[in-house]
């Protein structure tokens, strides 16, 4: 296993292991295969284990299992707290001491707020208290390192990188999200403060394997060099020094041991040009499926109406290449956890985007299409939830 080290040099495995997804059984948790793969990971080297409060029964469950195995000093635990549930200082305790006992511990090595939206909702919580709550946390040796997890623009993620003094942070990342999301200018951004970066969505949930076009699957198959489509994407990810650590939900034995073994034979900076192309080359197959040209470059921000241009024709696009689940997903994180929406039905047809567009593409037009495909009825009432919870 190779290791990366974070601000205090502690060696981090650059495998991590994402608890959201552990296998199921009869509609529960499989507890006996989950054990059997977690155990696998640590003997192989794996140190890093990323739940949250809100994954069904996966704290519990994590927590369970390195107790009963004696390893719990051995590993780091990064959990979330569900901010979005957090209304005063009083529920910081309730909710955090809960998660101490689901994990069975009684400190959490990297704790994050999850899902962190922007700037306004980080002032939020600090009016509520959570700068002097989490330095309690600290000081008593409850929380050992501060950070968030963000789905967003890199805009908006830099704004946030810069908003505290955080000691980690997790992005979504992979060579489809180089120039959306938080994106490689995002990633370079928290490296440049010393800021470990802790991928998520590796494979896009997996669509970076079981949903390929099959004009990739040729292009990974012609290549000199022979890795699978799994392969590649995370050798991508090590490839680059800033990234210390990539989740990967691994839910079958043979996905630990085939993500084990890449992590054990990679090194920073082995991708050869030829490499790289190829890598675009299937970036491109990839893209010819969707329906927006965006490249996610950003020119056509700020908008007056606080519309997220970029991140919404990334979800309509994701939308006709890996199917409406996803893309619904993408654009729910982007557009309504928000205390101010930047949905496309903000768009007022100002035209000011289009004048800056080094793509030149319509985008009051492509806006408009994507509210039609995106902004549902199942849109629209997770939106109201989600303003009840005031995300």
């Amino acid at each position: 296993m190779n290791y990366r080290t974070d601000k205090y040099g502690n060696k981090l495995s650059i495998l991590g292991f994402g608890c959201m997804r552990f296998p199921r059984k009869h509609g529960a948790t499989d507890y006996k295969e989950v054990e059997r793969e977690i155990i696998y990971a640590y003997e192989h080297g794996v140190n890093y284990f990323d739940t949250a409060y809100i994954y069904p029964g996966s704290e519990a469950c994590l927590g369970e299992i390195l107790e009963k195995n004696g390893i719990r000093k051995n590993v780091y635990i990064a959990t979330k707290l569900p901010h979005y549930l957090i209304k005063s200082k009083e529920e910081l305790d309730k909710k955090f001491n809960e998660q101490l006992k689901r994990l069975r511990t009684d400190y959490v090595d990297y704790y994050l707020m999850h899902m962190l939206t922007d700037v306004d909702t980080w002032e939020r919580l600090k009016q509520i208290g959570v700068v002097e709550w989490l330095e309690e946390k600290k000081k008593s040796g409850a929380i050992k390192q501060i950070g968030f997890s963000y789905h967003g623009n890199s805009e908006m993620f830099c704004k946030l990188v810069d908003a505290y003094d955080w000691e980690f942070c997790q992005i979504q990342y992979n060579y489809m999200d180089e120039n959306s999301q938080a994106g490689r200018k995002g990633l370079k951004h928290a490296a440049s403060k010393n800021i470990p970066v802790i991928i998520m969505e590796p494979l896009r949930g997996g669509k970076l394997v079981s949903h390929l076009p099959d004009e990739a699957k040729v292009i990974f198959s012609d290549h000199s060099v022979k890795h699978t489509p799994a392969q590649w994407s995370f050798r991508w990810l090590w490839n680059q020094p800033e990234v210390t650590v990539v989740l990967s939900g691994m839910n079958k034995m043979e996905i630990v041991e085939d993500n084990v073994n890449t992590a054990s034979t990679v090194e920073i900076g082995e991708l050869t040009a030829d490499d790289e192309a190829m890598l675009q080359n299937v970036v491109k197959a990839i893209n010819s499926k969707m329906k927006v040209g965006c490249t996610g470059c950003g020119y056509c921000m700020p908008c007056p109406k606080n519309v997220d241009i970029p991140g919404t024709f990334s979800a309509y696009n994701r939308r006709f290449s890996e199917g409406k689940f996803w893309a619904l997903v993408e654009y729910f994180m982007c557009t309504a956890l928000r205390p101010n929406s930047t949905a496309a039905s903000n768009c007022i047809g100002c035209g000011k985007c289009e004048k800056h567009c080094p793509q030149k593409i319509e985008i009051r037009k492509h806006l408009k299409d994507a509210q039609k495909e995106l902004e549902g009825p199942i849109y629209r009432i997770g939106k109201k939830i989600g303003k009840r919870f005031k995300f």
